[in-house]
This record gives C-alpha cells, sequence and structure tokens, in this order.
C-alpha cells in the first residue's frame, strides 16, 4: 500500500457547493454583531427594540402550558391556517383555502425558499428588482435559478416598464415583488402592478410577493395584493409572517399561500427543510391574526411618527432621505460625508461614532451602485432615537472625520 494514497495523509479537503462562492453572508445581521461589539446603537437589523402585544404573548404562553409542545401539523396548525385564511379575505378580499393553499413555515425567510426549490428547475430565471433585500438574490442562486435584475431608480423608486419588459422571456419563472419595499420603503402603484402582471401572463410566470411590512404604510399609501388583480389569482404566491406586524421577529412563523398545485410542491419542501414552525408560537399567531383593525390603524400611526423622528435625526446630521411611504427603513444618500464608500463610512460609523447602519451596496449586485447608500430602521423607541442623535451630532458632512 503506497503511504501517499492512504486517507490518513490526505490534505486535500472535499470540494463544497460552488453555489455558495457566489454571495457572502448577511450584511444585516453582520451588523448586529459589529453594533453589539461596539456598543452602538443598533439601526441596522430591522427588529423592534419595544414589546410585543401583551396579548399575543399571553396566548404563546397558555399555549405552553396547556402542553400544546409538539409537532403542529407540518404544512401548519389547522387553528393558524384558519385565521390566516380569514384575514386575507377580511383584509384583500379574497377567498383562500386553507386545506389547500396555505403552507406555514420557519419565517417569511423558510417560505420563500421553500417557494423557490418548489418551483424552480435548472435553467430558470426569477427577476429581482433592486436595491433588494439581501436574502431574495442567494435564494435564486440556492434553488437552481439564475437572478435577472431591474433597477428601481431613485428618488421615488421608480422601474423602467421597457427595461423590466426586456428581461422576461420563454426561460423567466417567476418574478420576486415585496411591498411595502425593503430596503426602500416603496409600496407598488396599481398601475406598476398591473404592468408586471401583464408581463406575468404572457409569459406564463409566477409573481412571488413579499408582503411582510402590508400594514405599514404612511402619507395615504394603499397595499394591493398582487394575487386580487385580475389573471394573477392562479400565479401568485403570497408570502408573509408575524415577524413584523406583531414585533416577534424571533418567532420564526410565516407562511405562503399559493395555488394548490403550488402549495402541494412547497409542503413537500418544507416538510424536509423544517418539518414545521413551532406549535405553540403557531397557537399565538392564530389568536393575533384575530386582533381588530384599531391595532393595525395604530400601528400604522406610531410608526409614522418613529419614521418622521428618524427623518428629522438623520436630516440634521447630513444625510440625504429618501423618505418612504412604507415599511420600516430608511435609505440615505452618504456623498455629503466624503467618504470612498458605503462599507468605509458604516465601519466608520459603528466604531467611531457608535450608530449602525446598513451599507447600501448590500442592496445591489453590482455592489457600486449602493456605494453613496446607507439603510436605517426606525422600528426603535425613542430612547434608542435620542441615543442617535446624541451620536451621529459629531458627524460633520463634507470632512469625512468627525467634528
Amino acid at each position: 500500500m503506497n503511504p501517499s494514497n492512504s486517507p490518513q495523509t490526505a490534505s486535500i479537503s472535499p470540494e463544497i457547493s460552488s453555489k455558495t462562492a457566489q454571495f457572502t453572508e448577511s450584511v444585516i445581521r453582520e451588523m448586529t454583531r459589529l453594533s453589539a461589539q461596539y456598543k452602538a446603537v443598533n439601526l441596522s437589523q430591522g427588529f423592534p427594540d419595544f414589546p410585543a402585544p401583551i396579548e399575543i404573548k399571553r396566548a404563546a404562553q397558555e399555549a405552553i402550558a396547556a402542553d400544546v409542545n409538539q409537532y403542529a401539523i407540518t404544512w401548519g396548525a389547522k387553528s393558524l391556517r384558519d385565521a390566516i385564511a380569514e384575514k386575507f379575505l377580511r383584509t384583500n378580499g379574497l377567498s383562500i383555502d386553507p386545506e389547500r393553499e396555505i403552507t406555514v413555515c420557519c419565517g417569511s425567510t423558510e417560505a420563500m425558499m421553500s417557494v423557490m426549490m418548489a418551483i424552480i428547475n435548472p435553467g430558470d430565471e426569477v427577476v429581482v428588482f433592486e436595491p433588494f433585500y439581501e436574502n431574495y438574490g442567494p435564494d435564486a442562486i440556492l434553488s437552481g435559478a439564475q437572478p435577472r435584475f431591474v433597477k428601481l431608480h431613485p428618488p421615488d423608486w421608480k422601474f423602467d416598464p421597457q427595461e423590466l419588459a426586456a428581461v422576461f422571456g420563454p426561460k423567466t419563472k417567476a418574478i420576486i415583488l415585496n411591498t411595502p419595499n425593503n430596503p426602500t420603503g416603496k409600496v407598488f402603484e396599481r398601475a406598476e402592478l398591473e404592468q408586471i402582471r401583464d408581463l406575468c401572463v404572457r409569459w406564463n410566470t409566477f409573481a412571488v410577493t413579499d408582503e411582510i411590512y402590508e400594514h405599514m404604510l404612511y402619507d395615504g399609501a394603499k397595499h394591493i395584493s398582487m394575487a386580487t388583480l385580475d389573471g394573477m389569482r392562479e400565479r401568485t404566491i403570497t408570502i408573509n409572517a408575524l415577524s413584523k406586524t406583531y414585533s416577534v421577529t424571533g418567532w420564526r412563523v410565516g407562511w405562503a399561500i399559493a395555488p394548490p398545485e403550488a402549495t402541494s410542491a412547497i409542503r413537500k419542501v418544507h416538510d424536509f427543510l423544517t418539518v414545521g414552525a413551532p406549535a405553540p408560537l403557531q397557537e399565538a399567531g392564530a389568536a393575533a391574526l384575530h386582533f381588530p383593525q384599531d391595532y393595525y390603524d395604530t400601528l400604522a400611526r406610531e410608526y409614522v411618527v418613529r419614521r418622521d423622528r428618524l427623518l428629522g435625526i438623520l436630516t440634521e446630521a447630513g444625510f440625504r432621505c429618501f423618505k418612504p411611504r412604507g415599511a420600516y427603513y430608511i435609505m440615505t444618500d452618504i456623498s455629503a460625508f466624503g467618504f470612498p464608500d458605503d462599507v468605509a463610512f458604516a465601519k466608520y460609523l459603528v466604531k467611531e461614532i457608535g450608530v449602525a447602519a446598513v451599507p447600501g451596496s448590500s442592496f445591489y449586485r453590482n455592489a457600486a451602485d449602493g456605494r453613496t447608500h446607507l439603510r436605517f430602521t426606525f422600528c426603535k423607541t425613542e430612547k434608542t432615537f435620542q441615543a442617535a442623535a446624541e451620536r451621529l451630532a459629531k458627524l460633520k458632512a463634507g470632512s469625512g472625520t468627525r467634528a
């Protein structure tokens, strides 16, 4: 036996998947880690730093005490699926079959991944608007698709209809649509959705819509669910979750609403990815989805106050802000500060100023397209805003250094 061929002496590791070489770890989550490391005010990751509603917490406690602690039905507890269907009918006017058209997942992140793996074949293309929530590109790659990107152009984040039409074709399997949008705060209007609808119908394409910020709307903006448009009921997959609306981002309970054939495929993928979402938290979610309309009205009113508070802080500090009409993020232009790019400025901001934000490049395929942007989140308390204001006061626009 040749010792050089012995497994014990091998020095080369097995090759890993080439898919992972096409994207990095989450920059958003990295900024939260840096925020903790430097004891900064965290305005990067979109999680509330205030309590969840007492009613949803009590419902979870009661479910645990009642021994709802074993596996729920793989695709979701009946109580939660029924509540999802009832709420979708109440808020969107569309009837959904909870037995054949809903899959409960471990958060909207897993829901998106299960959907992508369920509908994508090798060689398929997926249309993604950019700037995009950073998971969408990797989701497409991991599912075997080729992403095709279409720009949303500031300051109002409109897309060019001709540019969008040019990326659709025989290989287009889906378009991912996030409205209200992270990171821009854009709320897609009916005319825009109809343009997307026409392309989906023409090319027999799915619309996969992330509607997790549906209740965070400002300045008269209206949320329109793509599934409600003529011709889209049977080609829309709607993703949502408890996370943002009920301030429980750590619970990881989300869902996908899809036509029966697509739901059957999604359920199979979900089953072998995670088996099921946490059983007692599903029961709490069922209770939350029955909250009265006043809860959602109050949520939007409180968030517009937070939005305007952070807009004032950032503007005073020298940022040019793009005023959002939905979600809970503010995209900014950092050109006035004189830094070479967004990453350098974000690292300076967290280490030296003590405020964490997300580099704009993490929302673009080409990092250069986001080099003058930074994203902040306003799902925070007044105490957090005050601390951020005091620290950002040390900035001096134009110098690239502290005042």
